[in-house]
């Protein structure tokens, strides 16, 4: 059974949030201001969501690695 668009956008989301607080903590533990990381982990992971989500549109496509059963 194939992954619907609107799946792989759930996936991608869902995804994006958990690492947009990791990003934010870390970023935070090195610059020590929580404005600053807050907006450096959200432009990067806005920009890398959008990546994701065309990345895990061209894995949907491909046959290798899937079974038949």
């Amino acid at each position: 059974m194939a992954d619907s668009a609107r799946r792989s956008l759930a996936k991608t989301l869902s995804w994006r949030v958990i690492a947009t607080l990791t990003t934010t903590i870390i970023a935070f533990l090195f610059l020590g201001d929580i404005t600053v990381s807050t907006a450096l982990a959200i432009a990067l992971n806005i920009i890398k969501g959008a990546i994701y989500f065309f990345h895990e549109r061209i894995w949907e496509k491909a046959d290798w690695g899937k079974s038949n059963s």
